[in-house]
């Protein structure tokens, strides 16, 4: 899987940037003392926006001001920048002591980041089974991320039972609100028959929801099942669209093979160099295997053409790493 055997996520507690309230005049309820406009200040400042220039530490002054008066969402966001050391120096504990008053008002975000936290041991003991607990409670409210990481929870036996059906369970309920990284799961366990029935059309129908959002695991993952024939019509092309687009967003796994595409002329004609290159770019990332591989390629060319390839993939490492400097429709071109 793309993500470790817990999902970090740092989500901020506001609702987004806040527009039409005139600002002096939200500042003026909040210095009277109104916590939900002190709440709302504090988000403008947090973002940005409507006459208030971007300013962490004047946000953090105004989510506290709203926390001490018992602001749920005001105190989430505190523990949020104590975690993070947005406008204050980073504080674990600190972080968590305000989670736990936003979660204490049933606060769903917070209890799922409150879990995060016993499930890391940050600013509290390391916990798995206060962690399930955390999520679960963030999970009955359908909170999608905490869904994905009681599912994770039950899929690796991490303060209960190992459960394959309770993950595939989880999953999937965050997976219909179309979170990514539950598609992925559920994409895998139907892929590997776990928790639920093997049924390699249902896993490609979530990964396509998953490689669709942009997903470079899932773009990956859908490359292989049309590679395979795995729950489509074997497809070389349709393998290589899916790879290509996993490969550019600089996804090792997807680079190997694409590369392996090249090599073996599957999807697109044969091209030795081509081949090296995206092998290349796959080693640059430190995997031993893809190292060999791009050895290999390497020997099928030569010299000049080594050069050449090595030069292109230093010009596409460059365009991953800074895909600001491209325009939205431009693609990397081999």
């Amino acid at each position: 899987m793309k993500k470790t055997f817990f999902l970090v996520l740092l989500i901020l507690f506001c609702s987004g940037p806040v527009f039409g309230e005139n600002f002096q005049d939200l500042l003026n309820s909040a210095e009277n003392g109104s916590a939900k406009e002190q709440y709302l200040i504090g988000e403008k400042y947090y973002f940005g926006n409507a006459g208030a220039p971007q300013n962490y530490k004047k946000a953090f002054y105004w989510f506290k001001k709203a926390a001490a008066q018992g602001h749920a969402e005001a105190q989430g966001n505190i523990g949020y920048m104590y975690e993070q050391g947005i406008g204050v120096p980073r504080d674990y504990k600190q972080a968590a002591e305000w989670f736990q008053k936003s979660a204490g008002q049933g606060n769903a975000k917070a209890q799922n980041y409150l879990g995060l936290m016993h499930e890391q041991g940050k600013g509290v003991p390391k916990d798995y089974k206060q962690a399930v607990k955390l999520y679960k409670k963030a999970s009955e409210h359908g909170y999608a991320f905490a869904q994905v990481n009681l599912g994770v929870m039950y899929d690796y036996g991490k303060g209960v039972p190992q459960d394959y059906t309770q993950a595939a369970k989880w999953y999937n309920k965050a997976a219909q609100q179309g979170n990514i990284d539950a598609q992925n799961y559920l994409g895998v366990m139907y892929e590997q028959g776990k928790g639920v029935p093997r049924d390699y059309k249902q896993a490609v129908e979530w990964f396509k929801k998953s490689a669709e959002q942009g997903d470079a695991f899932a773009q990956n993952y859908l490359g292989v099942m049309y590679k395979n024939g795995k729950g489509v019509p074997k497809d070389y092309k349709q393998a290589v669209e899916w790879y290509k687009k996993a490969a550019e967003q600089g996804y090792e796994l997807a680079q190997g093979n694409l590369g392996a595409m090249y090599d073996q002329g599957k999807g697109v004609p044969q091209d030795y160099k081509l081949a090296y290159v995206w092998k290349l770019l796959a080693a640059s990332q430190r995997s031993i295997d893809a190292m060999k591989e791009s050895q290999i390629a390497a020997k099928k060319l030569s010299p000049n053409e080594q050069a050449e390839a090595e030069e292109l993939a230093s010009k596409i490492l460059y365009r991953i790493d800074h895909p600001d400097q491209l325009p939205d429709s431009q693609p990397i071109k081999d």
